[in-house]
């Protein structure tokens, strides 16, 4: 069997030097600044400060947990779990991320902001132990999630949105086949196909929900509509995001 290397706990009654001690902090502020640098080109409440201080607290929490008691540990008959009072980061920094997210009705907005918080909260612990090649390589992959992922995570939004359309229509002139066949649609698509309202003049005004379409498919709608007999206007009242229904 392969034996596996010993872990480095600091040794009993170890202490860090303060140029390393200064070293580590500074290398948390930086590495939290940069996850923060992407949460503030989004013009979130909790930008560069938030995520350097929550990285430079959580590695002097660390620091303090790992090499804070050291002269207690020099007596004897005393052992010391270096990652108890680290451990509590995990849950205690819950707080600060549950006030970055937004509710309004269903919209539920700055879960992604929440998650940064926590992840640079690790960070700021990897690098208090002295870990900086895990905290190095955890910034770099949590930047390219939250930078590089997102144009493709809006490219696929962009392809699932819902819209919902206001017809004036000469009365009778548009059913839900007619209108799947003019939007090239399919009969799932169609979440309501409403007669709001039957006016004086012969016409009759619908109210039709669409989902799981383009934006580009959207905007073209209103004139592929107006090319139909009995067609008097199309309006767009709203579209949004097919998961949150959050407006776009």
């Amino acid at each position: 069997m392969l034996a596996l290397p010993p872990l480095n706990f600091p040794k009993r009654g170890a202490m860090l030097s303060h140029s390393e001690l200064l070293i580590r902090l500074l290398a948390a502020a930086a590495l939290g600044s940069l996850v923060g640098f992407e949460r503030e080109r989004l013009l979130w409440a909790a930008g560069i400060r938030t995520h350097m201080l929550v990285c430079v607290g959580s590695c002097l929490v660390m620091i303090v947990s790992a090499y804070g008691f050291a002269e207690v540990l020099s007596q004897d008959h005393i052992v010391l779990d270096p990652s108890r009072i680290a451990a509590q980061v995990v849950s205690g920094i819950g707080f600060l991320g549950a006030g970055s997210i937004l509710a309004r009705g269903e919209i539920v907005k700055g879960l992604t902001t929440a998650a940064s918080i926590w992840t640079v909260a690790a960070i700021g612990l990897a690098v208090g132990g002295g870990l900086y090649f895990a905290a190095g390589a955890s910034t770099v992959v949590i930047l390219i999630i939250l930078a590089g992922i997102k144009p493709l995570e809006e490219a696929y939004r962009s392809r699932n949105q819902s819209c919902q359309l206001k017809i004036e229509v000469d009365h009778g002139g548009l059913t839900p086949e007619t209108l799947r066949g003019a939007l090239d649609l399919r009969v799932s698509q169609i979440k309501r196909f409403l007669v709001e309202s039957r006016n004086v003049d012969g016409s009759d005004e619908l109210v039709v929900l669409l989902s799981k379409v383009s934006s580009q498919d959207i905007a073209t709608f209103p004139e592929k509509l107006k090319e139909l007999d009995g067609v008097r206007e199309v309006t767009i009242v709203r579209k949004g995001n097919e998961r949150t229904g959050e407006p776009v």
